[in-house]
């Protein structure tokens, strides 16, 4: 499945994906571009491998870097830390909670 990032926001998605070193459940909160148009995601990962040993923290996955992505439960709120207007999104936010 190709997930929608934006209806994954705006429906509080939780997303159980594929990015290296391995399998992730993340729970987005925007989705934009880069500078360089590459398409991004920020959310906050509920478990799973972790390059950085930060197996609970906020990320910033690009889309072409995932594999395999699939709906996986809900959240509720917004997880602290989170701010509107990701910096990291210089060519644009496509969506946001």
């Amino acid at each position: 499945m190709t997930t929608d990032w934006a209806k994954a926001i705006q429906e509080r998605k939780r997303i159980r994906l594929f990015y290296d070193p391995g399998e992730r459940l993340v729970e987005p909160h925007a989705f934009g571009r880069s500078s360089e148009g590459k398409l991004l995601v920020r959310a906050f990962q509920v478990e799973g491998a972790s390059a950085s040993n930060e197996h609970h923290d906020w990320k910033l996955f690009r889309v072409d870097r995932m594999g395999q992505s699939d709906i996986s439960g809900g959240f509720d709120e917004p997880r602290p830390g989170y701010r509107r207007g990701d910096k990291a999104m210089k060519g644009g936010i496509i969506a946001e909670l």
